[in-house]
């Protein structure tokens, strides 16, 4: 059975849908470096656009053995090896059926 390392990786909130979070790959950079880096570079155009303005909201270290409260965390892992991203969305219950999608996501 092959182990899954650890990946410490950030995590932003978006300022445009509540409970949506973007998990990346946490920076090889100094302290002063990771201030002027944009999380949002890794994100498609349209996907940024509908995230909006991303706010850090802490560092953690995923394994194997780390439980999320809303996601499974090799899922997370996978994304980020893979996409270079992870978006967390919001559970059904507080998405507003009725709200206008992004432009640029409709069908999604």
């Amino acid at each position: 059975m092959s182990t899954v390392p650890t990946m410490q990786c950030s995590i932003f909130k978006s300022s445009k849908k509540d409970e949506m979070y973007l998990y990346i790959a946490r920076p090889e950079a100094t302290e002063h470096e990771a201030e002027a880096i944009n999380p949002l570079e890794v994100l498609p155009e349209a996907m940024r656009v509908a995230f909006g303005r991303a706010t850090f909201v802490m560092d953690l270290e995923l394994s194997e053995g780390r439980k999320l409260a809303r996601v499974n965390v090799l899922h997370v892992i996978d994304s980020i090896e893979t996409k270079g991203f992870f978006i967390q969305v919001p559970p059904e219950g507080l998405i507003n059926p009725n709200a206008v999608a992004p432009e640029g996501l409709r069908g999604a």
